[in-house]
């Protein structure tokens, strides 16, 4: 672990309870006296609290000292995904997010199954518990569009991973990129699109929707 994420961090004083006093005291053993790193993932500082009292359920820490410590990728990637099975979503997502994925907008495309429906606050839990564990100083951005019309007027700069003879690796320049969901894409949906802004991977096989996400990250980003 990096970091506790508490959002009160930055204050001169701190209580912990719940979930992050048995995280800290009972799976990473801290002691009074010890100093823990905290975060509050709004701004870009990293803060050392000492543990001054420690009880049974619960923890008073002071602030001893701070850092401007941004972690971030570096470059911006705006996943644009079409709603799948939010299971798979969250088997993919600290993956997403230890790559740097700055945001994922969930679509609801054609083929989309609509009684998906992504669980925020899940999926922001497990977006938390990634980056205290790979050190991300900032939360993924998450957003529901209920068409793929209406996300590309807000981004016209969209680029479809779709098949093409279009090489990825000639398009460093993509920002936004949109994966379809199981069964692809529509034709009246790649018609929305120019040529030049539809992209291939140079693979035989099929990727399921999660398997293509994972590999736009990595090449984008990393």
């Amino acid at each position: 672990m990096q970091y506790l994420f508490l959002k009160e961090a930055g204050e001169q004083s701190v209580t912990l309870q719940g979930d992050e006093h048995r995280y800290i005291f009972k799976v990473r053993r801290h002691r009074e006296g010890e100093v823990v790193a905290l975060r509050n993932l709004v701004d870009e500082h990293i803060y050392f609290y000492k543990i001054n009292v420690l009880s049974k359920k619960e923890a008073q820490l002071s602030l001893e000292k701070s850092e401007i410590l941004p972690v971030l990728a570096k470059k911006k990637l705006h996943l644009a995904w079409c709603v799948i099975d939010p299971k798979s979503v969250e088997k993919v997502l600290p993956t997403l997010n230890e790559m740097g994925v700055d945001a994922i907008s969930f679509i609801y495309c054609s083929r989309s199954q609509k009684s998906f429906k992504p669980d925020f606050k899940r999926l922001e839990k497990i977006l938390l518990n990634s980056s205290q564990q790979c050190g991300r100083s900032s939360l993924m951005k998450l957003f529901v569009v209920d068409s793929l019309e209406s996300f590309l007027k807000k981004n016209p700069q969209t680029v479809m991973l779709n098949f093409s003879d279009n090489s990825l690796a000639n398009r460093a320049d993509i920002s936004t990129i949109l994966i379809g969901c199981e069964g692809g894409f529509t034709s009246d949906e790649v018609a929305l699109f120019e040529s030049d802004k539809v992209v291939g991977l140079d693979t035989a096989f099929i990727l399921k929707s999660e398997s293509a996400v994972c590999a736009m990250a990595a090449k984008l980003l990393i």
